[in-house]
């Protein structure tokens, strides 16, 4: 449906005594998803996203139907088509496919955890009945931990492209709202103060401003509160309903899930928004 080109994309790996530094020239290509190829590596991005509570939400019957409609969404690799996708943004009618057991899953489980927010919670019982006009667009939007944010906003314009095209083309992708689940994390102020690095702690010392060492509720992603949040007519961040002991968690860390509401029409702006935030080599 687009055509997903090459880009180059230097990325820093900042050594901890910041008095070296290397670069790392990769090269990232984007294809639309292939049936063929990324379904393994698609189902493990969908077990990342959702954590521990990925068994609730049909990961296996969730890769299917994403891999179903290969002419919609943007996969992101670095070794050619044939490689594993190492980040994945697409877009699911979850009322066109209100049967399909992952779609019921995640509607299912959108409720539950919206219950503490009454007025999210019935908005999205409103917006997610059968009946209801336009219709809910889930984003499912996921990468590999290191894969830099800036391949987001491009992956965002394609997928931006994509829906009006196929909405010209009558298909089913006329959307009132999208609804969107990402993964959070938790750090008492004790673990937020150990994140700070050596420079920041000298500076401190000296006076000089530096982060807040706060501890609270984080992104993995930072699109999620600088960009899409923010336009965002809802959002709660929620606890997982299954739960690992924090040694068997990834990185050690609590983790958690944050739900966003984002109107269809603010669909444009956040494109804008995430090529102006989020620093990003010409395509």
């Amino acid at each position: 449906m687009t055509r997903k080109r090459k880009q180059e994309q230097e990325q820093d790996d900042n050594v901890d005594n910041e008095a070296e530094m290397s670069r790392i020239q990769v090269d990232f290509e984007f294809f639309d998803p292939n049936p063929h190829i990324d379904f393994v590596a698609l189902k493990r991005l969908i077990t990342q996203l959702f954590q521990a509570d990925a068994d609730l939400l049909k990961p296996h019957e969730l890769s299917e139907l994403i891999l179903s409609q290969p002419l919609v969404g943007t996969t992101v690799k670095t070794d050619g088509k044939g490689s594993d996708p190492y980040a994945f943004l697409t877009v699911l009618n979850m009322h066109v496919h209100k049967d399909n057991p992952s779609i019921k899953a995640i509607a299912e489980y959108v409720l539950l955890k919206s219950e503490s927010d009454p007025e999210l919670h019935t908005t999205l019982r409103t917006i997610l009945d059968p009946d209801a006009s336009p219709h809910v667009g889930f984003i499912f939007s996921e990468r590999l931990v290191n894969m830099p944010a800036e391949v987001v906003p491009h992956m965002y314009r394609m997928l931006a492209d994509e829906i009006k095209w196929a909405c010209d083309d009558n298909e089913p992708y006329h959307f009132g709202h999208f609804l969107i689940l990402s993964r959070t994390y938790t750090l008492s102020d004790e673990e937020a103060e150990a994140t700070l690095t050596s420079s920041q702690l000298q500076k401190r010392r000296k006076g000089a401003p530096t982060p807040s060492a706060a501890g609270g509720v984080f992104s993995f992603h930072h699109e999620d509160d600088q960009c899409i949040q923010k336009l965002a007519s809802h959002s709660i961040d929620y606890s997982l309903s299954n739960t690992l002991p924090r040694e068997r968690e990834s990185f050690g860390l609590e983790q958690g899930g944050r739900l966003m509401l984002l109107p269809a029409p603010k669909l444009s702006q956040l494109v804008l928004n995430l090529a102006a935030i989020l620093s990003q080599p010409s395509l």
